[in-house]
């Protein structure tokens, strides 16, 4: 169960007459962090505070196993006015929405047999058989896991994201740019473990 994006929590409860019961309830974890204590670190525009040995010791709070549970690592910058308050047409949530819903459902068919409703519940096995990339896409993954240092388990989440990202781009293959995005958000494993 920790292995996968969203957990299942049991909770034990009384109900008006006493008895004992225990509920399962699935929620996603969305952890946040700085990149360092006083958060600036790496900010365009904005100095550090913090010495190198804080931020090594602040990083190093954050253990490799629980990064490896982490589908997405994604670093948010800050928003600049202009791009706030851009009027260029942009892809709106609506439109959005309506892909996401499409990756979803095409995600429940494809592993209905399987009792599972999302690429990130995908067993070993059910991954070797709905994760197959080319050889273009096998030799930039086999080169960021072994110059990244990434662990078996972040490969598994690399093609599980790239599942996703070819479902959301309404395509039946992996690519080797999905592999590539995949990577990318693996942030935390290239920035904050080096």
């Amino acid at each position: 169960m920790a292995d996968q994006a969203a957990w299942v929590v049991a909770v034990r409860a009384a109900d008006h007459s006493g008895n004992c019961s225990q509920r399962l309830f699935s929620y996603w974890r969305r952890p946040r962090c700085n990149p360092c204590p006083c958060g600036y670190y790496g900010d365009p525009k904005r100095e550090c505070r913090c010495n190198p040995m804080q931020i090594t010791r602040y990083r190093q709070r954050i253990s490799g196993p629980l990064l490896d549970r982490i589908d997405i690592h994604v670093e948010v910058p800050n928003v600049d006015y202009r791009q706030i308050s851009s009027t260029a047409p942009e892809e709106s949530s609506a439109e959005i929405r309506a892909r996401v819903m499409a990756a979803r459902t095409l995600q429940q068919d494809r592993y209905r047999s399987a009792g599972l409703t999302s690429n990130s519940a995908l067993s070993p096995r059910l991954l070797r058989q709905h994760c197959v990339i080319d050889s273009e896409a096998s030799g930039l993954l086999e080169h960021a896991m072994t110059n990244l240092n990434f662990s078996a388990r972040a490969h598994d989440r690399i093609l599980k994201v790239a599942r996703t990202l070819a479902d959301l781009a309404g395509l039946d293959n992996i690519t080797a740019n999905h592999v590539l995005e995949a990577i990318q958000y693996r942030t935390l494993d290239r920035t904050l473990l080096t």
